[in-house]
């Protein structure tokens, strides 16, 4: 009896024991970037007990099993198990990203890449994973995805493939930095970024990250409205691949295939990558082809050294909308009174094929070396060697026929398109073609040949803007201790842009005849060259027969960086400063040389100019306070002295004119945020004022007392940009995810510049004011907002849907267009709001192979909209005032007029004279991804 009492005591015991024993379990899950992952799921195998990770990645439950295993799951990371033995701190998880997200790259040169993190970066950051890019990207362009971050505009421009544009907090490329893995892309001449040249960077990016504001690159780069950093894909990824198609409206079809070997042995890996698009456009007569190639190799020699080197291109031709049509004649082409926004006027059929005079065709390929070298525990070295080499261009017409040039009516047919046929006949002699003034019978030259020139038929001709651009960036980091940490570098650059035209088609003449080149003048021009991208990013162009002009501009820059830092749990605080020297040169080729000077002393010009060097530098500080694990603030601001573009250093394009009042613009911003993380619930607000003054522009003058037409050189054009964005993401339960954002920003001109005006032999004659102060600036909705929702249904299943809207959007307004003290102010377009959605199922096939599909529509209400506006009129009400008959003098509005300007003048509110782009209607694609 006794015996059977001791052992139910020990069940009791043992009872209690599982009933009550409570294992803790916690951790943090992280990517790569050592980000957090928020709403990871972290599940017990076997039971129903586990947590989703809060918006820093942490996890913290209980559960009754003692020991055991747990699953940590994120969509677009491989799952990962992990064993436990009563209660457990896992410490810091970091997950494996899959093949379907191409985000599978261990960063290196992280020192250059210079990546933003959430409560320690005092910057307003966002970030795009691959894994959202590879989902909604579809048929759209890169720069598209941005519309979900705060003060961000992106459009798709005149619809061409690879022409959007992006603008932040009211600045458009030229003035937001661009980095591919911590390296700047803006051309070194104009500031640009033209995304056509980077149409494949889709296929290849881990991460995009958006830094408004002057943001935390020790570079001194041109980050007035913020930076755009992409991370692409390296050669040390797992090993593994993925095949992928997708499909889309206007016959969309892109087909993708990767594999990886990851890291062998030896201590190599490789990467490669390759793709192919092409499309006939949303936009009538937008057809594009293009491809994309990736090359990654990596070599980890020792535990202290590593290399990386990487090269992608993507080689692309697409026909473009580059005059954008007046709403008249979108309405013309229309029906029922309502535009046809597919209408493009630059092209046409030519014996039956789909022919334009707009092509763009490109190859921009760049490499980059990477070194990482560990000197110890606290010191390294990160070195960047890079280089990219473009060529490419695009076309236009040139010449007349009948003294009209390309954009008159007789060009064009019932339908508004160009007929090729008809002037492929002129140009080649036939007679008794209707082209205006006369039949059209067209003289040939002596020979009998049909020669075309500026003035006489038209050609096909390519505008060439090839570069070699090679840079270094090296980054010493030493941590002083636990808390501080500094860096130096160096960055140095050098660039040369070569800029020609070639002929690329006579349409149906012998020839083509030149004059401009003053050491080889009328020359006729016998070889024509083909408007596509060459695969040889080292084409030799120095024989190729050009035309109109031929110029070089050599850019060279070098800088220095430093960065002091100071990290505690509660704050870190950083401060930045940098130094640089950026010098000019031009070369004319078509100017005498100095052998035609004896022949020609009143005619010579040096064919190169003097370099023009210009000193800058800027200063950064920011600082970010963790008042608890909920709250967090931080304030940054910086001052830029930054040098002006090239065309400010030779206004007039010439190398003996060069800008004797060259200055550097100044750029000043400052910025306060604040920051809210819980279990379920993000907030960032930001506050932002930044200056930008001290511009220059080179604007028309017209003598009021002679009428002679000259220059004008402004000096001191100046804008504020002020505004707060916020931003937030709620999960009311695991499977439910809903983002907002909101941005409303006031951005104008300030003060009135007065610019020195001079005739055409560069004599003062006179003074121009511009009357902006106060005038928006356009470009840009200068207020969006965006509701989105993502929903896992079920097990594999996803469903999301956003709104998009965009009010206070002004014209892209010419500022040398405000002479007139009585101006009417900036254009501003009609609101619109767009709908956006999609759905993705995926089907497991083993331990890390799948199969996704995915669904997106995008304008799912097939909303019409004015996207913008390249002129800024603006009917003055005055024109439809009378002189009232019962009192002289006095002015009564012509009520009757009015209205009929109202009914017929105007498409919602805008006059119907302004050359605008309407935005894309409903757009679809599906694709289908395999990955192993």
């Amino acid at each position: 009896m006794k015996t059977l009492k001791n052992v139910l005591v020990v069940a009791l015991i043992m009872l209690g024991t599982t009933l009550f024993a409570q294992t803790n379990l916690t951790g943090k899950v992280v990517d790569e970037y050592n980000q957090p992952l928020p709403g990871s799921d972290v599940i017990v195998e076997g039971t129903n007990d586990g947590a989703s990770t809060d918006f820093d990645g942490n996890f913290n439950f209980t559960t009754s099993k003692s020991t055991g295993t747990v699953t940590i799951s994120f969509m677009g990371y491989f799952s990962q198990s992990l064993d436990f033995n009563g209660s457990k701190d896992f410490g810091t998880i970091k997950m494996e990203a899959s093949a379907e997200s191409l985000d599978e790259i261990v960063i290196k040169g992280k020192g250059i890449m210079d990546i933003a993190s959430e409560r320690e970066t005092p910057v307003a950051v966002s970030t795009i994973m691959a894994s959202e890019i590879v989902d909604k990207l579809g048929s759209q362009e890169l720069p598209e995805l941005l519309n979900a971050t705060p003060s961000v505009y992106a459009t798709k421009q005149g619809g061409g493939y690879g022409d959007s544009r992006v603008n932040i907090r009211g600045f458009d490329s030229k003035n937001t930095a661009v980095m591919i893995n911590g390296m700047p892309v803006n051309d070194m001449e104009s500031g640009k970024v033209y995304w056509s040249n980077w149409a494949g960077l889709s296929d290849v990016t881990s991460a995009m990250q958006v830094q408004r504001g002057l943001g935390s690159s020790k570079l001194a780069i041109s980050s007035v409205g913020g930076t755009i950093n992409v991370i692409t894909r390296t050669g040390d990824a797992r090993e593994g691949g993925n095949f992928g198609a997708t499909y889309g409206n206007d016959n969309f079809l892109k087909v993708t295939g990767s594999y990886s070997t990851g890291k062998m042995e030896n201590g190599l890996s490789t990467s490669v990558l390759i793709s192919q698009f092409q499309g006939d456009g949303y936009v009538d007569g937008t057809k594009f082809q293009g491809n994309t190639w990736f090359l990654g190799v990596g070599y980890e020699i020792n535990d202290n050294n590593s290399i990386m080197l990487t090269a992608t291109g993507a080689p692309q031709w697409h026909h473009q909308r580059y005059y954008a049509p007046n709403l008249n004649t979108y309405i013309k082409y229309g029906e029922n009174g309502e535009p046809n926004r597919k209408y493009n006027g630059d092209w046409g059929y030519l014996d039956g094929e789909e022919f334009t005079f707009r092509r763009n065709f490109y190859h921009k390929p760049v490499a980059s070396l990477n070194w990482d070298l560990k000197l110890d525990e606290t010191a390294n070295v990160s070195t960047v060697i890079y280089a990219s080499w473009g060529r490419g261009g695009g076309t236009g017409p040139i010449g007349k026929i009948n003294g009209g040039k390309d954009y008159k009516p007789q060009f064009k047919d019932e339908d508004g398109l160009f007929r090729f046929d008809d002037i492929q006949a002129w140009n080649s002699g036939a007679t008794g073609i209707d082209f205006g003034s006369y039949s059209g019978d067209r003289v040939a030259d002596t020979d009998g040949n049909y020669i075309n020139n500026r003035g006489d038929g038209f050609t096909r001709r390519a505008s060439m803007n090839s570069h070699d651009w090679y840079g270094v960036i090296s980054n010493f980091h030493k941590d002083v201790n636990d808390n501080i940490g500094f860096d130096f570098g160096v960055d140095a650059r050098t660039y040369k842009g070569m800029h020609y035209r070639i002929v690329n088609d006579d349409l149906g003449a012998d020839g083509y005849f030149d004059n401009r080149d003053r050491n080889n003048p009328d020359r006729n021009i016998t070889e024509y060259y083909e408007a596509n991208p060459d695969w040889n990013p080292f084409v030799d162009i120095v024989g190729q027969q050009k035309i109109e002009y031929y110029n070089v501009g050599g850019v060279n820059w070098l800088g220095a960086f430093g960065q002091l830092e100071y990290k505690t749990e509660k704050i870190s605080t950083f401060l930045q400063f940098g130094a640089s020297q950026q010098a000019f040169q031009r070369t004319d080729y078509f100017n005498l040389g100095t052998v035609a000077h004896e022949n020609n002393p009143d005619q010579s010009a040096e064919q190169t100019s003097d370099w023009e060097a210009l000193l800058g530098g800027n200063i950064k500080t920011g600082l970010n306070y963790n008042i608890n694990k909920n709250h967090n603030v931080f304030i940054n601001g910086g001052y830029y002295s930054k040098q002006p573009m090239f065309s400010a250093v030779y206004p007039n394009y010439t190398n003996n004119d060069v800008n004797d009042k060259l200055t550097n613009e100044t750029i000043i911003g400052i910025e306060v945020g604040y920051g809210y993380r819980a279990e379920r619930t993000a907030i960032n607000l930001n506050l932002y004022r930044t200056s930008w003054d001290d511009r220059f522009m080179s604007i028309g003058y017209t003598d009021p007392d002679t009428g002679d037409y000259g220059t004008a050189r402004m000096d001191g054009i100046n804008q504020l940009h002020m505004g707060i964005e916020a931003d937030a993401t709620y999960r009311p339960v695991n499977s439910l995810k809903l983002n907002g954002m909101i941005s409303v920003g006031n951005w104008e001109y300030s003060g009135n510049p007065t610019g020195k005006a001079y005739d055409d032999d560069n004599n003062l004659v006179g003074t121009k004011v511009l009357y902006l102060d106060g005038v928006k600036v356009g470009d840009a909705a200068q207020f969006t907002s965006r509701l989105a929702l993502e929903w896992k249904a079920f097990k594999n299943f996803t469903f999301d849907i956003n709104q998009f809207m965009a009010d206070h959007l002004y014209a892209d307004i010419n500022a040398s267009g405000f002479g007139e003290e009585d101006n009417l102010g900036s254009l501003q377009l009609p609101s619109f709001s767009l709908t956006n959605t999609g759905m993705a199922y995926k089907f497991n096939i083993g331990e890390k192979m799948g199969l996704k599909l995915r669904v997106n529509v995008n304008n799912l209400w097939d909303h019409t909209y004015i996207s913008e506006s390249e002129t800024n009129y603006i009917k003055d009400q005055s024109n439809f005032q009378m002189e009232d008959p019962n009192n002289a003098g006095e002015m009564i509005a012509d009520e009757n007029a009015y209205n009929e300007y109202l009914s017929t003048g105007l498409y919602q509110g805008v006059d119907k004279g302004n050359r605008v782009f309407f935005g894309f209607g409903r757009t679809w694609n599906a694709s289908l991804r395999f990955n192993f």
